[in-house]
């Protein structure tokens, strides 16, 4: 229930925004004033707003989101040795990456996992499971955490955001492009548009989108090797791959809801076609890309 609220809820904000955003660009149709040609610049600039606005909202409140969809709890006062010493590492960790220091989390779950998210880089959240904490070495844990403060001094999350942005913005642009097409060559619309627009420019934008899910998927995989390295640099190679050969033997069961599940650190990707959709590398590559990095 609560994440439907959630998604309801986000989608909502994405309207909002984006029918004030063409509000005050005075963009209130696609079609120039004959009724007949469709106005290229206003799809285009239609086009961007409903694009980026979807991507940034989510942005917006993907802290918000992080912790009501996994039930996390922030470490405001640490209860306990354990919690004392992951806010002193984030601390640590985050002072050597050059961040403000990130809001801690805990939530719970029997499979390893952690994710960050947010806004800022000095302004972010990491949060790492229960099962994470009892099942790995604390060299091991320091390592995931270097991974996802990588994630956070990178940018990882504002620039997955911005090609996600881009990538919506065309995909709406094309979508109507092959309606208008279809409904004036067609199906003879003459004036305005007929069901015919409409039909394709969803069916159209369903397929777009589907293709074009895999470039924001090559870039977020690009960014993980990434994220690898920058744990290793922070806790040492050694603790980085003993963490993710852990991951790999220990994974087993969804830690985090599906719509989460490309912050997390213990995706383990595809090695078939399938590979195409997947936020992450295979684990066993990420292990063999981390030996043969030169630090």
């Amino acid at each position: 229930m609560m994440r439907i609220a959630l998604f309801v809820l986000t989608n909502l904000a994405v309207l909002i925004v984006a029918y004030i955003a063409l509000g005050i660009l005075g963009v209130d149709s696609v079609l120039k004033e004959n009724g007949v040609d469709m106005d290229l610049g206003n799809l285009l600039v239609l086009s961007a707003v409903f694009g980026m606005a979807g991507s940034f909202v989510s942005l917006m409140l993907s802290k918000w989101m992080a912790l009501r969809s996994t039930r996390a709890r922030k470490i405001t006062e640490p209860r306990g040795e354990v919690e004392g010493w992951l806010l002193e590492t984030v601390r640590q960790q985050a002072k050597a990456a050059g961040i403000g220091m990130p809001e801690v989390a805990i939530f719970d779950s029997q499979t390893p996992n952690a994710f960050a998210t947010g806004a800022k880089r000095n302004n972010a959240l990491v949060a790492v499971s229960t099962g994470l904490l009892s099942t790995m070495k604390r060299d091991e844990v320091e390592a995931v955490l270097g991974h996802e403060i990588s994630h956070v001094a990178n940018g990882d999350m504002i620039t997955l955001t911005l090609i996600q942005g881009v990538v919506n913005t065309f995909v709406i642009f094309l979508s109507r492009i092959i309606g208008h097409f279809v409904d004036r060559v067609v199906f003879k619309t003459e004036r305005g548009y007929g069901p015919a627009y409409w039909i394709t420019s969803i069916i159209a934008q369903i397929v777009f989108g589907i293709l074009a899910s895999t470039v924001v998927f090559w870039f977020s995989r690009r960014r993980e090797f990434r994220a690898d390295i920058g744990g290793a640099k922070l806790a040492g190679a050694a603790s980085m791959i003993g963490a993710l050969e852990r991951l790999k033997s220990g994974v087993g069961g969804e830690s985090l809801p599906k719509d989460m599940a490309a912050l997390g650190i213990s995706a383990t990707g595809k090695k078939t076609i399938a590979r195409m959709f997947s936020t992450h590398p295979p684990l066993e590559e990420r292990i063999e890309r981390l030996k043969r990095a030169q630090y």
